[in-house]
């Protein structure tokens, strides 16, 4: 759906697309003004025009078109939203070879024409962008599942055998409570930003916690993602992200920091404004040490340290009383570096900050 200003050009690239989908019901274009239609800008939280949205199974997907401003480009993404976002194997031991870039969810099922599997397929092509979903039918998948009773997996880590799948305990006949599971397991409290997806992360304007880590060091990630998960489990729903980052690829804030590859693994905040420096990255394995980082950023202790210095109390010999702080010159941190992942001006006309 491409949201957009009167007149704004990107309407006929549209229609364009729509000719080389002719089949009636297949793909479905349509585009609002949203001068005329304010009500459902409001709705689908428009900031900026135009946007293209993705309506998939009545909903719009959590991520919108963000790609080329081309008819061929529009195309070459509406053909991969066409493929199947589902792997069917036919041999169990198929499952010890899955790629681990994506979390994994696995399907067995009697048949394909069963009521349940096509609950499944709904929720495995909204979600096919965060997790990879795997089939298999009739007597390949007999060892896992009852006759008659399919069942649904998350396997949480490959490397692990599925005696360590975490199956869905709900009916696989409701749709919404199947697609609310797999949306939980399929997020991760924990993402890595890449250029790809930095300008999503960045639209919010939300700030970063990041991990800057070698491309090899997979420990520091594994390390990482297990104290967020124990410390800060509640931090999925405030108002922040927690990421990883390739340091190789992202070595332009690592500057910014004064920091280079040969410094990493590092940990950092971005809060849009300017970049802070967890001190000691080993200071992590210490509980409540990473969540102080986090509440420091918000009490404004970071700002307020990075401008003046720490807080140190200081001695009055006259009198034998502790006064209040002493205080350096000024300083500035880093400014932050993130921020100019966002949406791009050339690429939109009306961007959120200009209304």
């Amino acid at each position: 759906m491409d949201f957009h200003k009167r007149n704004d050009s990107v309407s006929h690239d549209v229609m364009l697309v729509k000719e080389a989908f002719p089949e009636s019901g297949r793909v479905v274009m349509a585009k609002v003004d949203c001068d005329k239609e304010s009500s459902i800008a409001s709705r689908f939280h428009i900031s900026k025009y135009p946007t293209l949205k993705l309506i998939r199974n009545g909903q719009p997907t959590k991520r919108e078109y963000r790609g080329q401003r081309s008819a061929d480009a529009f195309a070459e993404f509406i053909t991969k939203q066409l493929k199947d976002p589902i792997q069917e194997f036919h041999d169990l031991k198929q499952l010890e070879k899955l790629d681990t870039k994506k979390r994994i969810i696995v399907g067995y099922f009697d048949r394909r024409d069963q009521p349940e599997y096509n609950n499944f397929r709904r929720v495995a092509t909204n979600l096919k962008d965060d997790c990879q979903f795997h089939v298999g039918f009739g007597d390949s998948v007999l060892a896992m599942h009852p006759p008659g009773s399919p069942i649904v997996a998350f396997r949480p880590d490959v490397a692990l055998s599925y005696e360590n799948d975490e199956t869905f305990k709900g009916s696989l006949s409701n749709y919404d409570e199947l697609n609310i599971w797999a949306q939980e397991k399929c997020v991760p409290l924990v993402r890595e930003i890449t250029f790809e997806n930095a300008e999503e992360l960045t639209e919010e304007g939300l700030p970063f916690l990041i991990l800057f880590h070698k491309p090899e060091d997979t420990d520091s990630i594994k390390d990482y993602k297990a104290i967020i998960v124990n410390d800060l489990i509640s931090e999925k729903r405030k108002k922040r992200k927690l990421l990883t980052a390739d340091g190789n690829r992202f070595a332009h804030p690592l500057h910014h920091l004064g920091k280079s590859l040969d410094d990493l693994p590092l940990i950092a905040i971005d809060s849009f404004r300017h970049m802070y420096l967890f001190p000691n990255f080993k200071d992590m394995y210490t509980p409540g040490k990473l969540k102080q980082f986090l509440q420091d950023l918000y009490s404004g202790k970071l700002h307020r340290e990075f401008h003046y210095g720490p807080d140190v109390p200081i001695e009055n010999p006259e009198d034998n009383q502790v006064h209040p702080v002493e205080k350096r010159d000024a300083t500035s941190p880093p400014e932050s570096t993130f921020k100019k992942l966002g949406p791009s001006k050339n690429r939109y006309t009306l961007l959120r900050d200009e209304l």
